[in-house]
């Protein structure tokens, strides 16, 4: 069963919010709780009502979203999808932490690809035992193996010895692999598998099949659609854990994801 979502539609446009109205009603779970014409109207009902969902106009009469977001503490913040005719807004929504942009005309196969993600988004902020759960037996993990501990690496003229604690992920890039080790970037000669080969098994897991992240540089594991995860490493950076690998964390942790 698709979980409720509890949404806000804020836009000073009547036909606007009409077309919204129209096509959310073809969404299984969606509850439209109120309907905005301003900004100050759109904060009053965050505060009333608790969103799960906010469809948010960027301009509107008395302030535009963006204010309207700096207004609401992160607490209380719902998953914000803005709502605009006017492209040149997007990276200042995604920085924002919108979970997505729809431009004017709406349709109904991409806002239904934007419910599809806002399912999910909230069916992981209502079950968070599990990311607890992965995390916990991931830190519980020691590494054994007597791989190799430094990487030789020759860059600029230099040979660097990395050590392999200091590699926060690695990504292949044509007949490379690029090592991310804090704010440094290494390029190595090799093909990911052969340096996959080289690390601990038990410290470095492939979640994809040009990617690979050392497990204690992993801060959080999302569940997403059709049996993948998103990794949250410490530093912010998401990356993808196709379902074709998800067996590497499930050996990993010892159970079942």
């Amino acid at each position: 069963m698709a979980p409720v979502i509890r949404t806000i539609i804020a836009d000073d446009e009547v036909l606007a919010r009409e077309k919204l109205r129209i096509l959310l009603s073809a969404e299984p779970g969606i509850q439209i709780i109120a309907e905005c014409r301003s900004g100050k109207e759109t904060v009053s009902a965050l505060q009333a009502h608790r969103p799960d969902l906010l469809l948010l106009d960027i301009q509107m009469p008395d302030s535009d979203g963006f204010e309207v977001l700096k207004s609401i503490p992160s607490e209380e913040m719902p998953i914000v999808v803005f709502t605009t005719a006017y492209d040149q807004y997007a990276i200042k929504a995604f920085e924002a932490r919108a979970l997505d942009y729809l431009l004017k005309p709406f349709d109904q196969e991409r806002l239904h690809d934007t419910m599809d993600r806002a399912r999910s988004e909230l069916r992981k902020a209502r079950n968070p035992d599990i990311t607890k759960q992965i995390l916990t037996l991931l830190a519980e993990r020691k590494p054994t193996s007597e791989t190799e501990r430094r990487l030789v690496i020759r860059a600029g003229g230099r040979v660097v010895f990395l050590d392999t604690d200091e590699i926060e992920w690695i990504e292949a890039a044509a007949n490379y692999v690029r090592l991310h080790a804090g704010q440094k970037t290494y390029l190595l000669r090799s093909s990911i598998g052969h340096v996959a080969e080289k690390l601990d098994p038990t410290q470095f897991v492939r979640i994809h099949r040009s990617t690979i992240v050392n497990i204690g540089s992993i801060r959080e594991l999302q569940p997403c659609n059709s049996g993948e995860f998103m990794v949250t490493l410490r530093n912010g950076k998401e990356l993808s854990c196709s379902r074709g690998y998800r067996s590497g964390l499930q050996q990993l942790i010892g159970k079942d994801l």
